[in-house]
């Protein structure tokens, strides 16, 4: 024996590696084999700072050793003495001097057993007589421990009872079996469970043909297709890449008590998080008790359903909502239940309930209604409009709404219940009459004295415009050059049409060709564009100090008679929007390109707020006032609605309101309140554009009415921030990159001014990827009723903290 281990240990050092192991040989703690090609290795190693030995499977070309499997998780070595081998009964052994640590305990004996390490992370042991059978006498696959690797199957065999489940490892220094697991519960309708100890702690929901009804997140993606299997003979998930280049791994994580799904990132080397589960707070089984839904966007999140009320009013009013809610009405089946339609949710325990696939909707109806004990009813499966029939026959617990992914569900209801929820629907609060009429009245009349006002404003301003555009006013010193307008007008071939690039907030910007063959862009004012020549100069002589390369340089001005203009740097490439919002225009930036133009706009704006000599708050931050040029580079342009601070200044407030909706800060959009964490919502925005090519204020979703950042918050909560992206840019992204950026976006928008990073933080936030981020909070303006266009508007004490606090995220091994 001594002969054997030396031979195979130094056949492993001094030639090429294996991926079998026979019968005649053993493989000593340093030794290892390695699958075909290379994806994972099998050996012996030491968790965290424990000095125990434990024989496991980790991959191979991942410079942080992930362990996937481990065989001795319960019964660890000492020393390095242990032993794997095959023994003359065909089963793998693991033995340390002599005794038994740990073994396949397979039944059936091969004369010629072969252990194998698959490219897929499988140890399988087979018999070589077979050939290629691919007939397994015993498969780690079976046998999982924390991590459920593609094609791997959890869940249990109905012939045999065989099951199959992870458990976390106890702590990051001992593999042995924690009390986190993650298993399948088999009755009628089974669904994926997860339970801390003995307590359930998550429910999945049962498998609706594309996906758990309680989560969505789930459903296939661009990235990974899940699948679940219930037939006659096994109920078991599993999930696949899409591209099998992509490496990925569940795993259980006992720190945090969550179920990860990580993406090997080559660029940054490292583990990025795909998704995880729970994703909030109302995924807490039962959180609500029976005939309770839980709202994450409510306050208090538990609302008793229609038809119920709490059944412990003053326990439900001080938190406690585990007694749930009882029925109004209670049912009497003689007197002809009916039933409520609830939309939206997340499907009811399915511990006591019965299924048939074949039925329709309406026999599913029938078959709950004559059945007393029936409670609700729901289709089986809602592919191709909806089929089968699921049945319960219990209290319904843990419910929670869903917005535009839950399901339709049928609660069984007495028929004096039905007749006094029909009532209410048919007959109007007389109230809610007495109130909503009279408040139509006042708010028409208040827009209509508002009209009037803005009406004489607007002819008072433009007066006012007439009078300063006098050739004394352009007299005034500028510091820049003053082009005279026989130059520019020649230079732009007379304002022609075709020399046109676009149009900004306050005029057309045209291309224009100096004599000296140097190119231009000319921003021409509109007469009726709103922008006197007070904001005019305000714009000259802000751009004239400010000197950064993501700002666009001014060249010069032009102000004579009534003509007032800007003459900038040209940008061949003109704005950002051109190429977001378009298809064409999409496929020319690809992700290291929007990446790139995403920071350059982050080091403008921090040069505006802290390093230029102003403390400069730009209020009109959007697509189409960032220019590229040549090589693609961000610029920020058009300071005509800008406002400067001194040094010592960090708020302001305006009882006129100029932006663009879309991109406006709540608090300055409906208080006129203005900051640098005014901008830092807009620049929020403008990431979310950027990596879903979708418009902030056009964007509508035909399922939802969630506006651009509401579908975003929505993504992020589900934990799966990846589908915001736009497809074009799936294929050239480093994973890790675009979540973290849709993180940062999501700071970025959150609704109070004081909870938004700096631009600061941003800048170290998107240069590091090993920076800790917070969680955000709820945005603003994550609603939204509809699709429409962003417009601009000109109408009528905000303070943040300096401290950025850090969250970690703790992740799995």
């Amino acid at each position: 024996m001594f002969i054997v281990v030396n031979s195979l240990l130094f056949t492993s050092r001094f030639s090429s590696a294996t991926d079998t192991l026979t019968s005649t040989q053993s493989l000593a703690d340093g030794g290892t084999l390695i699958s075909k090609h290379g994806s994972f290795e099998l050996g012996f190693f030491s968790p965290g700072s424990s000095r125990n030995r434990y024989l496991g499977i980790w991959y191979k070309n991942i410079p942080v050793r992930t362990v996937v499997w481990v065989a001795n998780r319960r019964a660890p070595t000492k020393n390095s003495t242990a032993l794997l081998m095959i023994d003359i009964k065909g089963n793998l052994v693991l033995k340390d001097g002599g005794s038994l640590v740990w073994s396949t305990n397979s039944k059936r004996e091969v004369q010629t057993p072969l252990l194998q390490l698959l490219d897929s992370g499988n140890l399988v042991l087979t018999d070589a007589s077979d050939g290629h059978s691919g007939i397994y006498l015993w498969q780690s696959f079976d046998y999982p421990t924390d991590t459920l690797l593609p094609g791997m199957k959890l869940g249990v065999n109905l012939k045999t009872g065989f099951d199959r489940r992870l458990t976390s490892w106890k702590n990051w220094d001992d593999p042995s079996p924690g009390d986190f697991v993650w298993k399948i519960l088999v009755h009628n309708n089974p669904e994926p469970t997860m339970w801390k100890g003995s307590k359930l702690y998550f429910r999945s929901g049962p498998w609706n043909g594309i996906t758990y009804s309680g989560t969505p997140q789930l459903k296939p993606n661009q990235v990974f297709s899940f699948n679940f299997v219930h037939s006659d003979d096994e109920v078991y998930y599993t999930y696949y890449p899409k591209n099998k280049s992509v490496i990925s791994r569940f795993v259980m994580n006992q720190t945090n008590y969550l179920r990860e799904l990580y993406i090997w990132d080559e660029a940054s080397q490292s583990w990025s998080l795909f998704l995880y589960l729970p994703t909030d707070y109302c995924d807490r089984y039962g959180l609500c008790g029976a005939y309770g839904n839980c709202i994450i966007t409510d306050s208090p999140v538990c609302q008793c359903l229609k038809g119920f009320n709490p059944k412990s009013p003053d326990q439900w009013n001080s938190g406690d909502w585990s007694q749930g809610c009882v029925r109004n009405k209670s049912l009497n089946c003689q007197d002809g239940d009916g039933f409520i339609k609830f939309t939206e949710l997340k499907l009811p325990d399915t511990k006591y309930s019965w299924v048939n696939k074949s039925m329709s909707l309406e026999e599913c109806r029938g078959k709950c209604l004559n059945n007393c004990n029936c409670t609700a009813y729901s289709v089986f499966d809602i592919r191709n409009g909806g089929s089968g029939c699921a049945l319960w026959f219990n209290d319904l617990i843990d419910i929670r709404q869903i917005p535009s992914s839950g399901q339709d569900l049928y609660i069984r209801m007495s028929a004096s219940e039905l007749a006094r929820l029909e009532t209410e629907k048919d007959e109007p609060d007389e109230k809610i009459v007495a109130i909503v009429i009279p408040a139509i009245v006042l708010v028409f009349a208040f827009f209509v004295v508002c009209y009037y006002f803005c009406q004489r404003r607007l002819i008072k301003l433009k007066d006012e415009n007439e009078i300063d555009g006098s050739d004394q006013s352009s007299e005034e010193d500028l510091d820049l050059p003053l082009f005279d307008l026989v130059t520019i007008s020649h230079a732009t071939n007379k304002f022609s049409l075709s020399n046109r690039l676009g149009r900004g907030g306050f005029g057309p910007v045209y291309k224009g060709i100096l004599a000296d063959g140097h190119e231009i862009a000319v921003k021409r004012l509109s007469s009726n564009s709103g922008q006197g020549l007070k904001e005019f100069k305000n714009e000259v002589k802000l751009i004239a100090r400010l000197q950064h390369r993501n700002l666009v340089k001014l060249l010069g001005s032009c102000i004579q008679g009534n003509e007032r203009m800007l003459i900038y740097e040209y940008m061949p490439n003109k704005s950002l929007d051109f190429f977001i919002f378009d298809r064409t225009g999409g496929k020319l930036l690809d992700w290291s390109n929007r990446f790139n133009i995403v920071c350059g706009i982050a080091r403008g704006l921090l040069y505006l707020h802290q390093d230029s000599r102003l403390r400069i708050i730009h209020r009109d931050l959007k697509a189409s006032n960032v220019l590229l040029d040549a090589d693609m580079n961000p610029k920020i342009s058009d300071f005509g609605m800008a406002k400067t601070f001194r040094e010592d200044q960090t708020e302001g407030n305006t009882k006129r309101v100029a932006g663009t909706y879309g991109y406006m800060a709540p608090e300055y959009a409906t208080d006129g309140l203005f900051s640098v964490k005014s901008d830092v919502f807009s620049f929020g925005i403008l990431i979310l554009e950027i990596i879903s090519g979708q418009k902030s204020r056009g964007f509508y979703h035909p399922n939802h009415s969630l506006n651009l950042i509401g579908y975003a918050w929505r993504l992020w909560k589900e934990g799966s921030p990846l589908e915001l992206a736009a497809l074009i840019i799936l294929d050239s992204c480093h994973v890790s990159e675009v979540i973290r950026c849709i993180h940062i976006s999501l700071l970025c928008v959150q609704q109070h001014a004081e909870d938004r990073p700096s631009m600061a933080s941003v800048v170290l936030m998107l240069g590091s990827e090993t920076a800790l981020l917070p969680q955000p909070k709820e945005p603003g303006f994550f609603k939204d009723k509809g699709p429409t266009e962003a417009e601009s508007s000109s109408s009528n004490h905000v303070s943040w903290s300096t401290n950025e606090i850090s969250v970690s995220v703790l992740e799995a091994r």
